[in-house]
């Protein structure tokens, strides 16, 4: 998730529309659509009226990939007798759904054969 996307998940959280937002932080409903695609960005002091509005705490409000965090810890805490019991592609495909197609929808194999024959040429001409 990036940081617009968390802009506008965390508005619709609180139930509030982009213009209601706009009218209590004194801008144009156009800039908070802005701040939600990636545009542009709050300043600092927009920023902090934006996360005491959506009830957050500043680095609630920019932290826009805890769940990442979260992952990252669990990996961290898990030995290799664990790690080799946990499917991987079930785990991270209920964050990213088309991981669990992939696998059926892609030739892998026909491309895994291809990659062979070409790393070995383009090595040739890199080095």
């Amino acid at each position: 998730m990036n940081l617009g996307n968390n802009l506008f998940q965390s508005r619709k959280k609180v139930g509030l529309s982009q213009e209601t937002v706009a009218e209590k932080l004194g801008v144009s409903r156009q800039t908070i659509s802005k701040w939600e695609t990636d545009e542009t960005v709050p300043d600092i002091c927009q920023a902090k009226k934006l996360a005491k509005l959506y009830h957050l705490s500043l680095d609630e409000l920019i932290e826009f990939d805890i769940d990442l965090k979260e992952i990252e810890q669990v990996i961290k805490n898990t030995n290799e007798e664990k790690e080799e019991k946990i499917d991987w592609t079930n785990a991270w495909s209920r964050k990213y759904p088309v991981l669990a197609k992939y696998q059926k929808q892609v030739k892998i194999e026909e491309y895994a054969r291809i990659i062979r024959i070409i790393i070995p040429i383009l090595c040739i001409y890199i080095l």
